[in-house]
C-alpha cells in the first residue's frame, strides 16, 4: 500500500507549474547509469543523496556537472501524459 500512495503521489504533481517530473521509464535507453539521486535548486546548488549524509554543493564545478547529468537523463525521460502512463502501468503492476 506504501508505493501505491507514492505512486498515487507522484501521479499528483505532475503538472504542477513549480514541479518537473520526468521518469525514466525501465525500457529507456541511457547515455549514463542513473546514480545517486540529486536535486538542482537555482542552478546554484545541488543537494545529493549518499549512502551516509546528504551533500549540499554549491561550487560552480559540482553545479555544472550535475546539471550535465541531469540533462543526460532527462533526454531519457517522459514527462506529461507519458509519465502519467508510466505510473498507471506501475500502479497496475503494484495491485496486481
Amino acid at each position: 500500500m506504501v508505493l501505491a500512495a507514492q505512486l498515487d503521489r507522484l501521479q499528483g504533481v505532475i503538472g504542477l507549474d513549480t514541479v518537473e517530473l520526468g521518469i525514466v521509464p525501465l525500457d529507456a535507453a541511457l547515455k549514463i547509469p542513473p546514480g545517486l539521486g540529486f536535486w538542482i535548486y537555482d542552478d546554484r546548488q545541488v543537494v545529493v543523496e549518499t549512502w551516509h549524509a546528504e551533500l549540499w554543493l554549491d561550487d560552480v564545478d559540482s553545479v555544472a556537472t550535475h546539471l550535465r547529468v541531469w540533462k543526460s537523463l532527462r533526454a531519457s525521460a517522459v514527462f506529461g501524459a507519458d509519465a502519467q502512463r508510466v505510473i498507471v502501468r506501475a500502479r497496475r503492476a503494484v495491485e496486481a
